[in-house]
Protein backbone atom coordinates (compact mmCIF):
# COMPACT_ATOMS: atom_id res chain seq x y z
CA UNK A 1 0.00 0.00 0.00
CA UNK A 2 1.41 3.39 -1.00
CA UNK A 3 1.45 6.30 1.42
CA UNK A 4 -1.22 8.02 -0.66
CA UNK A 5 -3.43 4.93 -0.60
CA UNK A 6 -3.00 4.76 3.16
CA UNK A 7 -4.02 8.42 3.41
CA UNK A 8 -7.13 7.74 1.35
CA UNK A 9 -8.07 4.90 3.67
CA UNK A 10 -7.63 7.16 6.69
CA UNK A 11 -9.60 10.03 5.22
CA UNK A 12 -12.46 7.82 4.07
CA UNK A 13 -12.63 6.11 7.46
CA UNK A 14 -12.59 9.42 9.32
CA UNK A 15 -15.34 10.93 7.19
CA UNK A 16 -17.48 7.85 6.55
CA UNK A 17 -20.40 9.46 8.42
CA UNK A 18 -20.19 12.70 6.43
CA UNK A 19 -21.57 13.41 2.99
CA UNK A 20 -19.38 15.24 0.49
CA UNK A 21 -18.62 17.96 -0.47
CA UNK A 22 -16.38 18.39 2.56
CA UNK A 23 -12.97 19.91 3.27
CA UNK A 24 -10.39 18.46 5.64
CA UNK A 25 -7.07 19.39 7.18
CA UNK A 26 -4.78 16.52 8.13
CA UNK A 27 -3.28 17.82 11.37
CA UNK A 28 -0.39 15.37 11.30
CA UNK A 29 0.66 16.82 7.93
CA UNK A 30 -0.16 20.39 9.00
CA UNK A 31 2.06 20.12 12.08
CA UNK A 32 4.87 18.43 10.14
CA UNK A 33 4.74 21.24 7.58
CA UNK A 34 4.91 23.81 10.38
CA UNK A 35 8.01 22.08 11.74
CA UNK A 36 9.59 22.16 8.27
CA UNK A 37 9.00 25.91 7.98
CA UNK A 38 10.55 26.52 11.39
CA UNK A 39 13.58 24.39 10.54
CA UNK A 40 14.11 26.27 7.29
CA UNK A 41 13.75 29.64 9.04
CA UNK A 42 16.88 28.88 11.07
CA UNK A 43 15.75 30.53 14.27
CA UNK A 44 14.01 33.57 12.81
CA UNK A 45 10.31 33.87 13.70
CA UNK A 46 7.67 33.14 11.09
CA UNK A 47 4.75 35.51 10.66
CA UNK A 48 1.75 33.52 9.42
CA UNK A 49 0.03 34.74 6.25
CA UNK A 50 -3.65 34.59 7.18
CA UNK A 51 -4.86 34.64 3.58
CA UNK A 52 -3.25 31.22 3.20
CA UNK A 53 -5.10 29.80 6.23
CA UNK A 54 -8.44 31.67 6.61
CA UNK A 55 -9.43 29.74 9.72
CA UNK A 56 -9.05 31.23 13.18
CA UNK A 57 -8.68 27.87 14.92
CA UNK A 58 -5.74 26.93 12.71
CA UNK A 59 -4.14 30.35 13.10
CA UNK A 60 -4.32 29.83 16.85
CA UNK A 61 -2.88 26.32 16.51
CA UNK A 62 0.15 27.35 14.50
CA UNK A 63 0.84 30.46 16.58
CA UNK A 64 0.94 28.28 19.69
CA UNK A 65 3.91 26.43 18.22
CA UNK A 66 7.52 27.52 18.85
CA UNK A 67 8.97 29.49 15.94
CA UNK A 68 5.80 31.35 14.93
CA UNK A 69 4.93 34.91 15.94
CA UNK A 70 2.33 37.27 14.55
CA UNK A 71 -0.07 37.36 11.63
CA UNK A 72 0.28 38.86 8.18
CA UNK A 73 -3.27 39.85 7.20
CA UNK A 74 -4.75 40.86 3.87
CA UNK A 75 -7.48 43.44 4.52
CA UNK A 76 -7.92 46.08 7.19
CA UNK A 77 -11.38 44.76 8.11
CA UNK A 78 -9.87 41.32 8.66
CA UNK A 79 -7.08 42.86 10.73
CA UNK A 80 -9.54 44.58 13.06
CA UNK A 81 -11.64 41.42 13.38
CA UNK A 82 -8.58 39.38 14.32
CA UNK A 83 -7.43 42.01 16.81
CA UNK A 84 -10.85 42.00 18.47
CA UNK A 85 -10.60 38.20 18.65
CA UNK A 86 -7.43 38.50 20.72
CA UNK A 87 -4.58 38.37 18.19
CA UNK A 88 -2.07 41.01 19.25
CA UNK A 89 0.49 41.35 16.43
CA UNK A 90 -1.05 41.84 13.01
CA UNK A 91 0.77 43.22 9.98
CA UNK A 92 -1.53 44.23 7.14
CA UNK A 93 0.44 43.25 4.05
CA UNK A 94 -1.41 45.46 1.56
CA UNK A 95 -2.36 49.15 1.50
CA UNK A 96 -6.01 49.85 2.28
CA UNK A 97 -8.56 52.44 1.21
CA UNK A 98 -11.16 51.31 3.78
CA UNK A 99 -12.01 54.67 5.36
CA UNK A 100 -14.49 53.33 7.90
CA UNK A 101 -11.99 50.73 9.09
CA UNK A 102 -9.30 53.41 9.46
CA UNK A 103 -11.74 55.43 11.57
CA UNK A 104 -12.22 52.40 13.83
CA UNK A 105 -8.47 51.86 14.04
CA UNK A 106 -7.74 55.47 14.96
CA UNK A 107 -10.42 55.50 17.66
CA UNK A 108 -9.48 52.31 19.54
CA UNK A 109 -6.22 52.02 21.50
CA UNK A 110 -6.36 48.21 21.56
CA UNK A 111 -6.74 47.99 17.79
CA UNK A 112 -4.11 50.64 17.14
CA UNK A 113 -1.60 48.77 19.30
CA UNK A 114 -2.25 45.44 17.57
CA UNK A 115 -2.42 46.40 13.88
CA UNK A 116 0.34 47.72 11.62
CA UNK A 117 -0.73 49.09 8.23
CA UNK A 118 1.16 49.05 4.94
CA UNK A 119 2.19 52.26 3.18
CA UNK A 120 4.16 52.87 0.00
CA UNK A 121 2.83 56.30 -1.03
CA UNK A 122 2.41 59.70 0.64
CA UNK A 123 -1.22 59.81 -0.49
CA UNK A 124 -2.00 56.73 1.58
CA UNK A 125 -0.96 58.65 4.70
CA UNK A 126 -3.25 61.48 3.65
CA UNK A 127 -6.17 59.07 3.17
CA UNK A 128 -5.62 57.63 6.66
CA UNK A 129 -5.53 61.10 8.23
CA UNK A 130 -8.67 62.12 6.35
CA UNK A 131 -10.44 58.99 7.61
CA UNK A 132 -9.72 59.45 11.31
CA UNK A 133 -13.11 61.03 12.10
CA UNK A 134 -11.67 62.45 15.30
CA UNK A 135 -9.70 59.36 16.29
CA UNK A 136 -6.35 60.30 17.79
CA UNK A 137 -4.61 56.95 18.23
CA UNK A 138 -1.12 56.60 16.77
CA UNK A 139 -1.13 54.45 13.62
CA UNK A 140 1.64 51.90 13.27
CA UNK A 141 3.16 51.95 9.76
CA UNK A 142 5.22 49.52 7.69
CA UNK A 143 6.87 50.47 4.39
CA UNK A 144 7.07 48.07 1.46
CA UNK A 145 10.06 47.66 -0.84
CA UNK A 146 9.67 46.66 -4.49
CA UNK A 147 11.58 43.37 -4.83
CA UNK A 148 11.30 42.88 -8.59
CA UNK A 149 14.34 41.93 -10.62
CA UNK A 150 15.03 44.53 -13.30
CA UNK A 151 17.44 43.86 -16.15
CA UNK A 152 18.68 45.86 -19.12
CA UNK A 153 18.01 49.17 -17.44
CA UNK A 154 14.50 48.18 -16.43
CA UNK A 155 13.40 47.02 -19.88
CA UNK A 156 12.98 43.52 -18.42
CA UNK A 157 11.06 43.30 -15.16
CA UNK A 158 10.42 40.08 -13.24
CA UNK A 159 8.23 40.17 -10.15
CA UNK A 160 4.90 41.38 -8.87
CA UNK A 161 3.74 44.94 -9.49
CA UNK A 162 3.49 46.03 -5.88
CA UNK A 163 5.32 48.92 -4.24
CA UNK A 164 6.70 51.87 -6.27
CA UNK A 165 9.54 52.18 -3.73
CA UNK A 166 12.73 50.60 -5.01
CA UNK A 167 15.82 52.51 -3.91
CA UNK A 168 17.21 53.23 -0.44
CA UNK A 169 16.67 56.94 -1.06
CA UNK A 170 12.98 56.45 -1.88
CA UNK A 171 12.35 54.38 1.24
CA UNK A 172 14.28 56.81 3.44
CA UNK A 173 12.31 59.75 2.05
CA UNK A 174 8.97 58.13 2.87
CA UNK A 175 10.31 57.10 6.27
CA UNK A 176 11.08 60.76 6.99
CA UNK A 177 7.57 61.72 5.89
CA UNK A 178 6.07 59.24 8.33
CA UNK A 179 8.28 60.54 11.13
CA UNK A 180 7.30 64.14 10.44
CA UNK A 181 3.59 63.40 10.38
CA UNK A 182 1.84 63.51 13.78
CA UNK A 183 -0.20 60.43 14.63
CA UNK A 184 2.00 57.88 12.85
CA UNK A 185 4.86 55.66 13.94
CA UNK A 186 7.16 53.81 11.54
CA UNK A 187 7.74 50.32 12.96
CA UNK A 188 8.57 48.00 10.06
CA UNK A 189 9.78 47.28 6.57
CA UNK A 190 8.47 44.53 4.31
CA UNK A 191 9.75 43.06 1.05
CA UNK A 192 7.98 40.08 -0.54
CA UNK A 193 9.97 38.35 -3.26
CA UNK A 194 7.06 36.58 -4.94
CA UNK A 195 9.07 35.67 -8.03
CA UNK A 196 11.27 33.52 -5.77
CA UNK A 197 8.94 32.48 -2.95
CA UNK A 198 5.90 31.79 -5.10
CA UNK A 199 7.29 30.34 -8.33
CA UNK A 200 8.18 26.66 -8.52
CA UNK A 201 11.53 25.81 -10.08
CA UNK A 202 11.00 22.13 -10.89
CA UNK A 203 8.25 21.88 -13.49
CA UNK A 204 7.39 18.35 -14.55
CA UNK A 205 8.33 17.72 -18.18
CA UNK A 206 9.82 21.20 -18.63
CA UNK A 207 13.53 20.90 -17.81
CA UNK A 208 14.68 23.94 -19.78
CA UNK A 209 12.08 26.26 -18.26
CA UNK A 210 12.90 24.88 -14.81
CA UNK A 211 16.58 25.60 -15.35
CA UNK A 212 15.77 29.12 -16.54
CA UNK A 213 13.64 29.75 -13.45
CA UNK A 214 16.42 28.57 -11.15
CA UNK A 215 18.90 30.87 -12.89
CA UNK A 216 16.49 33.81 -12.63
CA UNK A 217 15.84 33.13 -8.96
CA UNK A 218 19.52 32.84 -8.10
CA UNK A 219 20.13 36.19 -9.80
CA UNK A 220 17.12 37.75 -8.07
CA UNK A 221 18.15 36.51 -4.63
CA UNK A 222 21.64 37.94 -4.99
CA UNK A 223 20.43 41.32 -6.26
CA UNK A 224 17.69 41.63 -3.64
CA UNK A 225 19.87 40.63 -0.69
CA UNK A 226 22.30 43.44 -1.46
CA UNK A 227 19.59 46.02 -2.15
CA UNK A 228 17.48 45.03 0.85
CA UNK A 229 20.49 45.43 3.16
CA UNK A 230 21.10 48.93 1.77
CA UNK A 231 17.44 49.85 2.18
CA UNK A 232 17.37 48.61 5.77
CA UNK A 233 20.46 50.68 6.60
CA UNK A 234 18.89 53.76 5.02
CA UNK A 235 15.57 53.34 6.82
CA UNK A 236 17.19 52.55 10.18
CA UNK A 237 19.19 55.76 9.85
CA UNK A 238 15.85 57.58 9.85
CA UNK A 239 13.99 55.22 12.22
CA UNK A 240 16.54 53.52 14.49
CA UNK A 241 13.77 51.91 16.57
CA UNK A 242 12.43 49.90 13.62
CA UNK A 243 10.84 46.79 15.15
CA UNK A 244 10.99 44.34 12.26
CA UNK A 245 12.12 43.67 8.71
CA UNK A 246 9.83 41.11 7.08
CA UNK A 247 10.66 39.10 3.99
CA UNK A 248 10.21 35.86 2.18
CA UNK A 249 7.46 33.34 1.63
CA UNK A 250 6.99 29.59 1.72
CA UNK A 251 9.22 28.92 -1.26
CA UNK A 252 12.13 31.08 -0.10
CA UNK A 253 12.17 30.69 3.68
CA UNK A 254 15.73 29.45 4.08
CA UNK A 255 17.16 31.86 1.51
CA UNK A 256 15.52 34.94 3.03
CA UNK A 257 16.32 33.85 6.58
CA UNK A 258 20.01 33.79 5.65
CA UNK A 259 19.98 37.57 5.12
CA UNK A 260 21.23 39.39 8.21
CA UNK A 261 19.01 42.40 7.45
CA UNK A 262 15.81 40.34 7.72
CA UNK A 263 14.40 39.80 11.22
CA UNK A 264 11.32 37.69 10.43
CA UNK A 265 9.89 35.52 7.65
CA UNK A 266 6.37 35.44 6.23
CA UNK A 267 4.83 32.11 5.25
CA UNK A 268 1.44 30.45 5.11
CA UNK A 269 0.91 28.30 2.04
CA UNK A 270 3.49 25.84 3.34
CA UNK A 271 1.04 24.78 6.05
CA UNK A 272 -1.70 23.50 3.71
CA UNK A 273 0.67 22.80 0.76
CA UNK A 274 -1.69 23.18 -2.22
CA UNK A 275 -0.72 21.83 -5.62
CA UNK A 276 1.18 24.96 -6.71
CA UNK A 277 3.81 24.13 -4.09
CA UNK A 278 4.70 20.73 -5.51
CA UNK A 279 7.27 22.08 -7.94
CA UNK A 280 10.11 23.25 -5.69
CA UNK A 281 13.63 21.92 -5.30
CA UNK A 282 14.14 23.89 -2.07
CA UNK A 283 11.67 21.91 0.04
CA UNK A 284 9.21 19.02 0.07
CA UNK A 285 6.14 19.05 2.29
CA UNK A 286 2.96 17.05 2.78
CA UNK A 287 -0.45 17.99 1.39
CA UNK A 288 -2.51 18.86 4.46
CA UNK A 289 -5.70 20.42 3.07
CA UNK A 290 -7.98 18.54 0.70
CA UNK A 291 -11.61 18.50 -0.32
CA UNK A 292 -13.86 15.64 -1.36
CA UNK A 293 -16.63 15.52 -3.94
CA UNK A 294 -19.16 12.66 -4.18
CA UNK A 295 -19.51 10.33 -7.14
CA UNK A 296 -23.00 10.97 -8.53
CA UNK A 297 -22.83 9.33 -11.98
CA UNK A 298 -21.13 6.45 -13.78
CA UNK A 299 -21.48 7.39 -17.47
CA UNK A 300 -19.47 4.44 -18.79
CA UNK A 301 -16.42 2.26 -18.42
CA UNK A 302 -13.50 4.16 -16.94
CA UNK A 303 -15.59 7.24 -16.16
CA UNK A 304 -17.28 8.66 -13.08
CA UNK A 305 -18.84 12.05 -12.56
CA UNK A 306 -18.56 13.90 -9.27
CA UNK A 307 -20.63 16.80 -8.05
CA UNK A 308 -19.05 20.24 -8.53
CA UNK A 309 -15.30 20.54 -8.14
CA UNK A 310 -14.59 23.54 -10.34
CA UNK A 311 -12.82 25.72 -7.78
CA UNK A 312 -10.23 27.64 -9.84
CA UNK A 313 -7.55 29.68 -8.13
CA UNK A 314 -6.76 33.35 -8.67
CA UNK A 315 -3.91 34.49 -10.87
CA UNK A 316 -3.19 34.18 -14.58
CA UNK A 317 -5.55 31.56 -16.01
CA UNK A 318 -4.00 28.19 -16.74
CA UNK A 319 -4.33 24.48 -16.10
CA UNK A 320 -2.30 24.79 -12.91
CA UNK A 321 -5.07 26.93 -11.37
CA UNK A 322 -7.54 24.04 -11.32
CA UNK A 323 -7.80 21.56 -8.48
CA UNK A 324 -6.21 18.19 -9.22
CA UNK A 325 -7.85 14.78 -8.57
CA UNK A 326 -5.65 13.25 -5.89
CA UNK A 327 -7.25 10.15 -4.35
CA UNK A 328 -7.73 7.54 -5.60
CA UNK A 329 -4.59 7.86 -7.68
CA UNK A 330 -4.85 7.70 -11.45
CA UNK A 331 -7.91 9.85 -12.17
CA UNK A 332 -7.75 12.73 -14.64
CA UNK A 333 -10.06 15.33 -16.12
CA UNK A 334 -11.86 14.99 -19.42
CA UNK A 335 -9.91 17.53 -21.53
CA UNK A 336 -13.18 18.72 -23.09
CA UNK A 337 -14.77 19.58 -19.74
CA UNK A 338 -12.12 20.05 -17.07
CA UNK A 339 -13.30 20.84 -13.55
CA UNK A 340 -16.95 21.81 -13.80
CA UNK A 341 -19.24 24.27 -12.08
CA UNK A 342 -21.78 21.65 -10.98
CA UNK A 343 -20.32 18.37 -12.18
CA UNK A 344 -16.90 17.04 -13.15
CA UNK A 345 -16.27 13.88 -15.21
CA UNK A 346 -13.15 11.96 -14.21
CA UNK A 347 -11.41 9.43 -16.41
CA UNK A 348 -9.14 6.50 -15.61
CA UNK A 349 -9.26 2.87 -14.60
CA UNK A 350 -9.74 3.68 -10.87
CA UNK A 351 -13.17 5.03 -11.83
CA UNK A 352 -14.43 1.47 -12.29
CA UNK A 353 -13.89 0.77 -8.59
CA UNK A 354 -15.90 3.78 -7.44
CA UNK A 355 -19.56 3.52 -6.47
CA UNK A 356 -22.26 6.16 -6.33
CA UNK A 357 -21.68 8.15 -3.14
CA UNK A 358 -17.96 7.37 -2.86
CA UNK A 359 -15.62 10.27 -2.24
CA UNK A 360 -12.96 11.51 -4.64
CA UNK A 361 -10.34 13.67 -2.92
CA UNK A 362 -8.89 16.75 -4.61
CA UNK A 363 -6.07 19.18 -3.94
CA UNK A 364 -6.75 22.82 -4.69
CA UNK A 365 -4.22 25.20 -6.24
CA UNK A 366 -3.88 28.12 -3.79
CA UNK A 367 -3.88 27.64 -0.06
CA UNK A 368 -6.50 29.74 1.71
CA UNK A 369 -8.85 30.08 -1.25
CA UNK A 370 -10.29 26.64 -0.47
CA UNK A 371 -11.88 28.18 2.63
CA UNK A 372 -14.02 30.48 0.48
CA UNK A 373 -15.84 27.35 -0.76
CA UNK A 374 -16.48 25.69 2.61
CA UNK A 375 -17.89 26.99 5.87
CA UNK A 376 -16.09 24.37 7.97
CA UNK A 377 -12.94 22.28 8.01
CA UNK A 378 -12.87 18.75 9.41
CA UNK A 379 -9.64 18.36 11.38
CA UNK A 380 -8.28 14.83 11.13
CA UNK A 381 -5.74 13.10 13.34
CA UNK A 382 -4.91 9.55 12.35
CA UNK A 383 -8.18 8.09 11.11
CA UNK A 384 -10.64 10.19 13.08
CA UNK A 385 -12.04 13.70 13.11
CA UNK A 386 -11.00 15.47 16.29
CA UNK A 387 -12.69 18.81 15.63
CA UNK A 388 -14.88 20.67 13.17
CA UNK A 389 -13.91 24.33 12.95
CA UNK A 390 -15.36 27.24 10.97
CA UNK A 391 -13.51 28.93 8.16
CA UNK A 392 -13.69 32.69 7.78
CA UNK A 393 -16.68 32.06 5.51
CA UNK A 394 -18.26 29.88 8.18
CA UNK A 395 -17.98 32.79 10.61
CA UNK A 396 -19.82 34.98 8.13
CA UNK A 397 -16.71 36.83 6.96
CA UNK A 398 -16.02 37.50 3.28
CA UNK A 399 -13.15 39.94 3.38
CA UNK A 400 -12.30 39.56 -0.32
Amino acid sequence: MTARTADRTRYNRATTHLDAPIAIVDLDAFDANADDLVARAGGKPIRVASKSVRCRALLERVLARPGFAGIMSYTLAESLWLARAGFEDILLAYPSADRSAFAELAADPKLAAAVTVMVDDHSQLELIDASRAGGQEEIRVCLELDTSLQLLGGRIRIGALRSPLRSPAQLAELARSVNRRPGFKLVGLMAYEGHVAGVGDSLAGRPFRSRAIRLMQATARKELAARRAEVVRAVRAVAPDLEFVNGGGTGSVQHTAAEAAVTEIAAGSGLYVPRLFDNYTSFTARPAALFAQPVVRRPGVGVVTVLGGGYPASGAAGADRSPVPYLPEGLRYDPQEGAGEVQTPLLGSPADDLLIGDKVWFRHAKAGELCERFDALQLIEGDRITATVPTYRGEGKTFL
